[in-house]
């Protein structure tokens, strides 16, 4: 039997970039009424807090970015154009206004579809990622040599520097069906 060990809050208090490169292969753990599912992650994209300028943090705070501010290894869940949740985890310090966004995981690409498939909606917001929670990491095989990093998608808005910046991080040889991209 192997024993699953889960990833403590104290591994977010790191830099955006490296806790994202880091749970590239890494289990995202969700409890439900029909059982604990697991999936390895196999995308993620860092947002550096407020110098940022695709990350929330850097427009002004407000009650939506407030759990980025907060300590890390919580969870930021919003909406994107009303439609679909987005799965985050805050890193660095406290007040930096950093997290990483759960982009794809086994078999699932893009971050609404990882959302949807884990059934993740507000209720977990603002809340630690553990057991009591539902919703949590564990170690799973290190990545880090196959581990791609690539510029972010979508984040154009950001300017020239921010959008072009390397800060999602994919498993190289992944089977997961990929998005189609511009």
């Amino acid at each position: 039997m192997t024993t699953r060990r889960s990833v403590p809050l104290s591994f977010f208090r790191r830099p955006a970039a490296a806790v994202a490169n880091d749970l590239v292969g890494m289990t995202l753990v969700r409890v439900r009424k029909e059982g604990t599912r697991r999936f390895v992650i196999v995308e993620t994209e860092a947002y550096e807090g407020i110098h940022d300028f695709a990350s929330h943090s850097s427009h002004e705070r407000t009650a939506r970015t407030e759990v980025m501010f907060g300590p890390p290894g919580r969870l930021y869940v919003y909406r994107v154009y009303g439609l679909h949740w987005m799965l985050n985890v805050v890193t660095g310090e406290t007040d930096e206004g950093a997290a990483v966004l759960i982009r794809g995981v086994d078999g699932i690409s893009g971050p609404g579809r990882v959302a949807e498939r884990l059934e993740v909606e507000a209720s977990p917001n603002a809340r630690p990622a553990n057991r009591a929670t539902g919703l949590w990491f564990e170690f799973g095989f290190t990545a880090t040599a196959g581990v791609e990093c690539v510029p972010r998608i979508g984040v154009d808005y950001a300017g020239p520097c921010w959008a072009q910046e390397k800060l999602r991080f994919k498993l190289i040889n992944n089977h997961t069906p990929a998005r189609k991209e511009k």
